[in-house]
């Protein structure tokens, strides 16, 4: 009789095991997947300085995130393979290996850049196994050069089979009137889209010109670009820091409670939200400005991050500079943007 109860006990474990393994997971449990995978943080702090799902085709300094992705996974594509491309590719980024030729015509090679390679492995892991957020034009672009190189070769295949139909906060952003958004969306909006007209330039001139002219771009037109993207949405847009580079961009004795407020929840994994503050007719809304490699550059460490001809020219352009020291994924200060409620 034992026997029959054993062997009817592990069959009983055997199917569940097998159903569990089979359950295909609700959409809830999939996206709270997804915005727990270190990768998705990873590529938003680091990836979408160029890579942005929210800028325009016009205004772009890079493909989307979602282009990526499927011009390097196909239907045989492995997660394995995936990884080790990404690793290739970033590590020694030339035109000669390029897969997406259309990018490097247009954008040129992206620069070299240094990453960790858990950092690169968690960001192709999260890449192959999640949506991403795409902007409101890549699909009817993507079908359309799709068509006109069909047949050429790899690159244009349909990803995994995990749909990346772009249902994101981003895509509903761009189809939305930013005045119909909630106000602390809105302000998020104002301020990403500065960042990307000063991400195009500043990205620009890296490329073209390398990173000491860059500095000059930032001591001498980063000011009236963000002024003419302020003019555009009729609010005021700055960005403030605790460590200010120049005595402009100093944080007054609120914005540095703001800023402290956001470090703690980065140190504390908490997911960052805009912080919305009304007063009267007028909305304040407040978000961090995070580092990435790229920006340890001209903010990381002296002779670590910072070439000494670098920090030459900082000395020089800002006497007073503070805004140095940085690592990966700390926050360097936060935007301020505010606007009427009408």
């Amino acid at each position: 009789m034992k026997p029959l109860i054993l062997i009817f006990t592990l069959s009983v474990l055997m199917f569940s095991c097998k159903d569990a393994k089979g359950k295909e997971l609700s959409a809830f449990e999939k996206n709270m997947q997804a915005n727990n995978h270190p990768g998705k943080k990873l590529m938003e702090t680091n990836c979408y300085v160029c890579h942005s799902p929210t800028a325009s085709h016009e205004d772009r300094i890079g493909p989307p995130m979602v282009a990526i992705k499927k011009h390097y996974i196909d239907e045989n594509t492995t997660k394995e393979e995936f990884i080790d491309a990404m690793q290739a590719w970033i590590k020694n980024p030339n035109k000669e290996d390029a897969k997406m030729f259309g990018a490097v015509k247009r954008f040129g090679v992206m620069p070299k850049q240094a990453f960790s390679e858990e950092t690169i492995e968690q960001i192709a892991d999260y890449m192959y196994d999640f949506d991403i957020d795409q902007p409101e034009w890549f699909e009817e672009h993507f079908n359309e050069e799709k068509g006109k190189h069909k047949g050429m070769g790899k690159g244009n295949g349909n990803g995994n089979g995990n749909g990346m139909k772009g249902k994101g906060v981003h895509q509903q952003q761009a189809q939305t009137n930013f005045e119909e958004l909630p106000y602390g969306e809105r302000g998020l909006k104002y301020a990403l889209s500065t960042k990307a007209i000063l991400g195009k330039n500043l990205m620009g001139t890296i490329q073209k010109e390398g990173t000491l002219e860059a500095l000059e771009f930032c001591n001498t037109k980063a000011y009236p670009l963000t002024d003419s993207m302020a003019t555009v949405y009729n609010a005021k847009i700055k960005r403030v820091s605790d460590k200010p580079r120049n005595k402009k961009n100093t944080a007054n004795t609120e914005e540095v409670e703001y800023i402290k407020a956001f470090k703690t929840q980065l140190a504390n994994n908490v997911e960052i939200e805009p912080l919305v503050k009304e007063e009267g007719e007028e909305v304040h809304v407040y978000s961090p400005i995070v580092t990435n490699t790229m920006c340890l550059q001209c903010h990381g460490k002296p002779n670590e991050n910072i070439k000494p001809e670098i920090l030459k020219t900082l000395t020089l352009l800002y006497p007073d500079d503070k805004a140095i020291g940085y690592s990966e994924n700390q926050v360097r200060g936060i935007w301020n943007v505010s606007f009427s409620k009408n």
